[in-house]
């Protein structure tokens, strides 16, 4: 496995912060149930969405040379009953930033979500 100096990784995390931020629309990222698609560039079932939450703008709370922590998001509300498998992360352009896979990428206390349930995240941090 290859390392990266302190600086590429800071450059990179730079960078990512600022693709967050792209476009007229906040960044949001949205939980699914069901099987989570090979890659981010595989489009996602719609149908499998349980909740969406909306961070503020700019979503970007902290950049260090190790990881970017992104600002608490609102309250959503669970719009189907499901267990939440994945979850993907758009920019303000609706662009896919990340995919997250729930338990190992993302913890949440309670993964089986209740339609007119709410969720929010309180701290996500990404990792290059």
């Amino acid at each position: 496995m290859s390392k990266t100096s302190v600086n590429s990784r800071l450059a990179m995390i730079q960078a990512f912060a600022e693709f967050m931020d792209n476009g007229s629309q906040s960044a949001t990222v949205i939980f699914y149930e069901g099987v989570q698609p090979a890659d981010t560039s595989v489009a996602e079932d719609s149908n499998n969405a349980l909740v969406t939450l909306v961070f503020p703008e700019p979503c970007v709370k902290e950049i260090t040379p190790t990881y970017i922590e992104l600002h608490p998001t609102d309250t959503g509300s669970v719009i189907k009953t499901g267990t939440a498998t994945w979850a993907r992360i758009f920019n303000g352009a609706g662009e896919v930033a990340a995919d997250l896979t729930v338990g190992a990428d993302i913890s949440l206390a309670n993964t089986n979500l209740v339609v007119g349930g709410t969720l929010f995240i309180q701290s996500i941090k990404l990792r290059p």
